[in-house]
């Protein structure tokens, strides 16, 4: 009998809703918003699928892997050195979006302050916090997650009455039809946490088929939170900045505004905390870095990039999404593929004809394509 399914399904969603939200309302406003909800509820399916077939992958394989260990599984070492090498470049990308897009938020917390001085203290905070070895608490997780999805329904309530302004936007434009690719695979990607929503059914005695609904809620959850922050924000703006809140500036009280942002740096925090931890521990367990080696590159690296001119959060956001996570996206569904000749049965997508994986990896090559050349 399969129970509490929620939890896993939380556990899912926090993974989920993080920077990303912040570049949603600007690609909607440029792509049309018509074009915005379609990315949306086409690419949050795409996303219960490709969750499902890794969780499968993890189901059917024998043993608890990295997702590198699993290509390196069924692709061998060409697999392990391409997901390693994007991993790592995708996850210090990651990490100088984060730096970026505090800008904004500092900004607005302190108006008069000097935005280098201001990013400085995020990155300090934040390197201090991993290299100081400080655990990600669940009450602290469930806190942020709940704190978004409070400011996305928050922002929803203010901007809906407005809703002649949203009706007046172009629902389509096809200058800017791929835009909103990149930064939509940003904000959907959960596949680190797939894991721990398996592990949690093994650890408490039930079925592994059970993660199935879970892992459903658990990604469109995300879509809705989504929705719910592009069109309050779409409503409450005059003109949609690329991050969502500055733009919000003289729009909204500054209490609401001063919790938007405070809101937004804490999940910020908390999520280059966690990304931090997880390069650092690549570069020592899978290339072998030493360990005071590994934690200068996390802590140094970021910030080089960033003063040297990587700042633009939006574009950042597009490429880590239409570059690094379609091609996490093409690994998985190659894996899955392969996984399907072994004896064992499907665990999940029993009924899911191959094709739509094949489907899945056009579309990615695609948008990399298409990221890459644009």
């Amino acid at each position: 009998m399969c129970k509490k399914l929620f939890t896993p399904a939380w556990l899912l969603s926090g993974a989920i809703i993080g920077a990303g939200i912040f570049a949603l309302p600007f690609v909607f406003e440029k792509a049309g918003t018509l074009t915005g909800l379609i990315y949306l509820a086409v690419f949050g399916l795409v996303f219960v699928l490709l969750h499902l077939m890794y969780a499968d992958v993890i189901a059917k394989t024998e043993g608890e892997h990295l997702f590198p260990g699993y290509a390196k599984i069924y692709f061998g070492n060409l697999g392990f050195w391409l997901t390693i090498i994007s991993s790592i470049f995708g996850l210090f990308l990651t990490l100088v979006a984060y730096l970026a897009l505090s800008a904004s938020f500092l900004e607005i917390i302190f108006p008069n302050a000097f935005n280098g001085f201001n990013i400085l203290i995020f990155w300090l905070l934040g390197s201090a916090a991993f290299f100081l070895e400080i655990r990600k608490m669940s009450f602290l997780e469930l806190f942020i997650t709940s704190g978004v999805i409070f400011i996305s329904i928050l922002v929803f309530a203010f901007g809906i009455p407005d809703f002649d302004k949203i009706a007046s936007m172009p629902v389509f434009d096809f200058k800017n039809l791929f835009i909103p690719y990149g930064v939509i695979l940003f904000s959907f990607s959960g596949r680190v946490a797939i894991p721990a929503v398996i592990n949690y059914f093994r650890k408490t005695n039930q079925s592994v088929a059970c993660a199935n609904k879970s892992i459903v809620l658990g990604t469109l959850i995300p879509a809705i939170v989504y929705a719910l922050f592009v069109f309050g924000i779409l409503g409450l703006s005059g003109t949609v900045s690329e991050d969502a809140v500055s733009g919000l500036v003289g729009v909204v009280g500054q209490l609401v505004l001063a919790l938007v942002a405070v809101f937004a740096l804490v999940s910020l925090w908390d999520s280059y905390v966690i990304v931090g931890m997880d390069v650092r521990n690549s570069l020592m367990f899978d290339l072998k870095f030493p360990k005071i080696i590994a934690g200068i590159m996390v802590i140094i690296l970021p910030i080089l990039f960033y003063f040297y001119g990587l700042r633009e959060f939006l574009t950042l956001a597009g490429i880590i999404g239409g570059v690094f996570i379609a091609f996490e996206g093409i690994v998985i569904c190659l894996m899955w593929l392969k996984s399907l000749k072994t004896k064992t049965e499907r665990v999940f997508l029993k009924k899911l004809s191959p094709v739509f994986a094949y489907v899945l990896v056009l579309v990615f090559i695609g948008g990399l394509v298409y990221e890459l050349m644009y």
